[in-house]
């Protein structure tokens, strides 16, 4: 019998914790769930500020984790950044407000190709973890950028002015109550950019607390990495 998926809900996925040493030294700990079966792409998860209680548990990417490997096939890589504690463990350094986390970015992106060997990866940002995608995944490798709630804190115009040479998918989600930047200003910020997809959601917040707007979101994810347009199932 089919169950509702709640916040709790944790379905099945081979879970394995990893730790990953970045160029200057600093020990990054994180976890990667996957499919049981083949993998259909993968997401490479970029937090919340962490001086602000962001981590790689922050509830929509423990979801997407918890959720899905089963549900959509994806496998979802999660870190702490440096000096970020999560549940399992802390990343070692210091939080350096999105400067030398570009060495996180790069030792994750090289331990996605380069040890798991991952196809069709996709950058997933929230928050803080926009301003590290916009600005440090250039990686050739990966398939795109998907951001949450971005509020161009520390994102210029001219780092925002590369993806016009970079050709590859930029999808923003933006909720319609955010505190930072609401979609009209995200709009004109981003307009620099003319390509890049701008998603309004009503009614979510930049925390996109709610089942509803967990669904919409992890909806969207797996419609860009997977193709599939439909909405996730609320029951599984």
């Amino acid at each position: 019998m089919a169950e509702i998926i709640r916040p709790s809900t944790v379905m099945p996925a081979e879970r394995s914790i990893f730790h990953v040493i970045t160029s200057d030294g600093i020990d990054l700990i994180g976890e990667v769930a996957a499919p049981i079966g083949p993998s259909r792409g993968a997401i490479l998860c970029l937090h919340p500020l962490p001086t602000a209680g962001g981590m790689m548990d922050s509830h929509i990417y423990k979801k997407a984790a918890n959720r899905l490997p089963a549900m959509s096939g994806i496998t979802v890589v999660r870190f702490n950044t440096r000096g970020t504690t999560s549940e399992i463990g802390s990343s070692t350094g210091d939080f350096d407000n999105g400067k030398a986390e570009g060495l996180d970015v790069a030792a994750m992106l090289s331990y996605c190709f380069d040890t798991l060997a991952l196809k069709n990866v996709w950058i997933v940002g929230w928050s803080f973890g926009t301003d590290l995608a916009l600005q440090h995944a250039k990686d050739l490798r990966h398939s795109g950028l998907i951001l949450l709630s971005p509020p161009l804190r520390t994102t210029t115009d001219e780092q925002l002015h590369y993806w016009n040479t970079d050709q590859r998918p930029v999808t923003v989600l933006v909720p319609e109550l955010d505190d930072y930047l609401q979609p009209d200003a995200a709009r004109q910020r981003f307009s620099i950019v003319p390509r890049i997809k701008i998603i309004a959601v009503d009614g979510a917040k930049h925390l996109w607390v709610g089942e509803p707007y967990v669904n919409r979101v992890l909806s969207e994810i797996n419609s860009i990495v997977t193709g599939d347009l439909q909405a996730l199932p609320l029951e599984f």
